[in-house]
């Protein structure tokens, strides 16, 4: 007998991985709703996008959390700082860029985990990649392990013993091209999506970020065109 479609929270930022993550968890037979954060990010406009994704995939539940994380600054994208730009992909570097923002991923699953508990469910999903990324160590498995372990010993629910809380990361070991692939083929409309971390005030994104590099690296070697507008050179 096939299961009866369960709830999930997907985290969703608006981004091409978050995306295609709530389309994952949709074709795995997930009901998701779906969580985004108006954090104080400078790229706040992946908001506008996290809306059009939801509603283009026709999530049960769309919530949009406020916090400050400007209020601690130190990341490019809490604070004033430039955010890096390089000429392409190449040049990106293997250390931990100034735009990664302190404990995000730990803060944004600590929601998650909230909310996943008052929807009777222990499944979340989240975009995190360890292959085709910018070095952030809230990326890597160790760390998502580790945090389901936590999540285990953490909430009513599991230790109770009703279920156990798994963290699911479709796209950990995909490369960006895998990715595009995948949401390709589950129908995802990648036009909708955002993924530069510094736009213009037009949403035009900057195609030189590191976000941008990879995105647009990803598509080429899909041999597909990236749908999203650039800003002039």
């Amino acid at each position: 007998m096939t299961e009866p479609p369960r709830p999930a929270v997907v985290l969703l930022s608006g981004g091409l991985d978050s995306a295609t993550i709530l389309a994952i968890a949709r074709s795995e037979g997930f009901i998701p709703s779906a969580l985004s954060f108006r954090y104080g990010q400078r790229h706040a406009i992946e908001l506008a996008a996290a809306e059009r994704v939801a509603q283009s995939q026709g999530v049960a539940r769309h919530v949009t959390v406020d916090i400050d994380l400007r209020t601690f600054g130190g990341s490019a994208l809490t604070s004033d700082v430039a955010v890096p730009k390089h000429a392409s992909a190449d040049d990106i570097g293997s250390d931990i860029p100034i735009t990664y923002v302190p404990a995000r991923n730990t803060i944004f699953l600590s929601f998650a985990l909230a909310f996943a508990e008052t929807l009777d469910t222990g499944d979340i999903f989240i975009g995190v990649n360890a292959l085709d990324y910018s070095g952030y160590p809230d990326c890597r498995p160790e760390y998502i392990a580790a945090y389901q372990s936590m999540a285990n010993l953490a909430t009513k629910s599991a230790v109770q013993g009703r279920q156990q809380v798994t963290i699911h990361t479709p796209l950990i070991q995909l490369t960006k091209a895998q990715i595009i692939r995948r949401g390709l083929d589950l129908g995802v409309d990648y036009s909708l999506t955002s993924s530069c971390y510094d736009p213009d005030s037009s949403g035009a994104a900057c195609g030189r970020c590191d976000s941008c590099l990879l995105r647009l690296k990803g598509f080429a070697e899909v041999g597909v065109a990236d749908p999203l507008h650039y800003q002039r050179p």
